[in-house]
């Protein structure tokens, strides 16, 4: 399939229900509204390809761009190539479930988000904090530095109320995947969880919401989530 008939297939695709919700969680035209699943037809047909991915993440459309993270091979891609695709994620659909789902599967994914974590832009801070718990949530614990990941929890107790809040989102995502998919240093993210309490995000036109890692990660454990949890797979 080639960039015309990928960009036809996606907006045969769209429903526009599924466009109303992007929108209202910060997606603008042009967007089709395509279920993420009704996708992977068309990547099992693709798999990867580059330069196809490139096309369509620089079109703008919010779908294509989607798509583009799921044909992307991220084993290509560079450091370069990572800062432009997060220059234009404009939300945080983009920058925590494209681009840094993708960065996740590169050897320089730690390297990257640690330079996005102390950027100080609020989208880059988010999918550098988000690009840890894909991480974290699939690499083995050996592959991470427990001294490293524990400066990380402290950062978070000491600088998420005063951080944007996409970036507060993240962080509390962050917490969270620490206690259930990173085995050493579960006591301190619960402990930091707890500490931390409740997080305030405000939302567009939209009532604000409460983040509350320490509870969420005791509801997971009641049910019977298992510690030191891995994803086989980052993308699907």
């Amino acid at each position: 399939m080639d960039f015309e008939m990928v960009m036809q297939e996606l907006e045969a695709l769209s429903s526009e229900r599924i466009k109303k919700t992007y929108i209202s969680n910060g997606a603008h035209e042009p967007l089709f509204g395509v279920a993420t699943g009704k996708m992977k037809p068309m990547s099992k047909i693709i798999k990867k390809n580059q330069p196809l991915a490139e096309q369509l993440y620089a079109t703008g459309n919010y779908d294509a761009m989607y798509f583009a993270g799921i044909i992307a091979d991220p084993k290509i891609m560079t450091e370069a190539d990572f800062e432009r695709w997060i220059d234009a994620a404009y939300f945080y659909m983009l920058s925590d479930h494209v681009v840094s789902v993708t960065l996740a599967e590169t050897d320089i994914a730690q390297a990257v988000a640690d330079k996005w974590i102390a950027s100080g832009d609020e989208l880059r801070m988010s999918a550098g904090w988000s690009c840890y718990c894909w991480l974290l949530g699939n690499r083995k614990d050996a592959e991470f530095s427990a001294s490293k990941i524990a400066s990380m929890l402290d950062l978070v107790e000491n600088t998420i109320y005063d951080s944007p809040d996409r970036t507060k989102s993240a962080m509390n995502n962050f917490m969270y995947t620490v206690a259930i998919s990173y085995l050493p240093l579960h006591d301190k993210a619960v402990e930091t969880a707890k500490a931390v309490g409740p997080v305030e995000i405000k939302r567009d036109k939209k009532k604000s919401s409460i983040l509350l890692a320490a509870e969420n990660i005791q509801k997971d454990l009641d049910r019977g989530r298992k510690l030191g949890f891995k994803r086989k797979y980052v993308r699907c």
